[in-house]
């Protein structure tokens, strides 16, 4: 990336999408001994972690994924023995989410790597800065 003029406002969306394409190369690196792979498999399998018994419709949703990405990452999450499908009791047609044993085991790892991703991110903020960077980015509107 070029070195940029300190005095020029760089667009917002430029600079999240760069941050975005840092954290997701970031953690790839990270993960990739695991296998877990990149797209941000490691968003389902927290998902996931955190909401035993979600769907992929309801992933697709909250985390604001396209369903194609989704299904891909669940079904990589599953070849590598990370979640297992359950059919739905209440509709056949559709399949609940649930951690295996091996993810479980592996949701402090997991959760230790996305802090110190994080930490690396805001290390040269203050923590009122990063409280105020949270604060601004949350008051965006990102709905269409």
């Amino acid at each position: 990336m070029k070195e940029s003029d300190p005095n020029k406002k760089e667009p917002i969306g430029k600079l999240i999408s760069y941050i975005h394409r840092t954290q997701l190369k970031r953690m790839s690196r990270s993960l990739g001994e695991y296998g877990i792979g990149g797209g941000g498999q490691y968003s389902f399998l927290k998902a996931i972690l955190m909401s035993p018994g979600t769907t992929q419709d309801q992933l697709t949703v909250g985390l604001k994924f396209d369903k194609a990405t989704t299904a891909r990452s669940v079904k990589q999450l599953e070849a590598a023995g990370y979640i297992e499908r359950r059919a739905d009791p209440e509709d056949r047609r559709s399949h609940q989410l649930y951690p295996t044993h091996k993810a479980i085991e592996f949701q402090p790892v997991l959760q230790t790597l996305l802090d110190e991703s994080n930490a690396k991110l805001t290390r040269d903020l203050t923590d009122e800065e990063e409280d105020q960077l949270i604060a601004l980015l949350q008051k965006l509107n990102l709905e269409d």
